[in-house]
């Protein structure tokens, strides 16, 4: 809806995502395209892309649910963008250029919110504490994958407070529509474990920087004090009801929409505003990405 030009681009929100921030803060370009986007020039392939596709996860179920791109799938197609950029500039100035790019992982809410709190079919293998771990395990094996692929520059965000988000508030938070606290535990428990086992891994890494980023602090900040940051909607989306409808039942056709989306959090009943996600990647930007300068 606010993304330039206003054409659908798959992005689950009313515009940017902090894929396109992080490009535009740092001062590569306005917003990052899809890797599979037809059309792609070399200078588009030189600058970044995308990799992501929404609704996958460390959990190769997670990706099944959706129809998502799996995250090994994600790699392949990483591994050949290298390729395509070696075509371009040779072997030598491409390893130069990935190994000072910035690779971001950004995954773990639709593992938990999804596969096993929404389809409940891991339930059935793992209890939470040793799901999480399951989860942390999968996310340090493929930070080695794309160490090993030639990244030199990681960085891991961690999960936010899905517990609060809308469609987890209609669906599990009673009649007062609380955040699932259960969620949420079960988020910070998994980010613990995704954090130690980044350490550990970065231990091992030669001329290497693989940091974890806390997304959890900010976001449950940003719920109990939403009027300083500009938000007087913080449970339910601007799409529809704002209690469960999400992605492609958000849209013209089928849903009305508030009349300020910037007054609200989040977009639909999963995924927050252009606005709530700038303001947690600016913050990324200015007080995270420190280790990666100089280096």
């Amino acid at each position: 809806m606010d993304f330039p030009h206003g054409v659908p681009t798959g992005r689950f929100c009313n515009g940017k995502i902090p894929s396109d921030f992080i490009a535009e803060f740092l001062g590569v370009k306005p917003t990052l395209p899809p890797y599979l986007r037809p059309g792609l020039t070399q200078e588009d392939l030189l600058t970044g892309v995308s990799f992501a596709s929404g609704g996958s996860g460390y959990d190769p179920l997670t990706p099944l649910v959706v129809s998502a791109i799996p995250m090994s799938d994600q790699l392949t197609y990483f591994q050949e963008y290298i390729e395509k950029v070696k075509s371009f500039v040779g072997k030598e100035k491409a390893d130069h250029i990935i190994s000072k790019s910035l690779a971001i992982v950004i995954a773990g809410s639709d593992d938990l919110a999804n596969t096993y709190y929404g389809t409940h079919a891991e339930e059935f293998l793992y209890d939470i504490d040793s799901y999480t771990s399951f989860m942390a395990s999968s996310a340090a094996s493929f930070a080695m994958q794309l160490y090993e692929s030639g990244a030199r520059k990681i960085a891991f965000i961690g999960v936010p407070p899905i517990g609060c988000i809308p469609i987890q508030r209609t669906t599990r938070g009673g009649l007062d529509r609380k955040c699932a606290n259960n969620i949420n535990v079960a988020v910070q428990l998994f980010n613990t474990k995704l954090s130690t086992n980044l350490h550990s891994v970065a231990e091992t890494l030669q001329n290497a920087t693989l940091v974890y980023i806390d997304v959890y602090t900010l976001f449950t900040h940003m719920i109990q004090n939403p009027k300083e940051y500009g938000f007087d909607v913080i449970d339910r989306g601007c799409c529809g009801t704002g209690l469960v409808e999400l992605g492609p039942l958000c849209n013209q056709f089928t849903s009305l929409l508030c009349r300020n989306v910037s007054s609200y959090m989040f977009w639909d009943s999963y995924h927050p505003t252009e606005r709530a996600y700038r303001i947690l990647t600016k913050k990324f930007v200015e007080t995270d990405m420190g280790p990666f300068y100089d280096k």
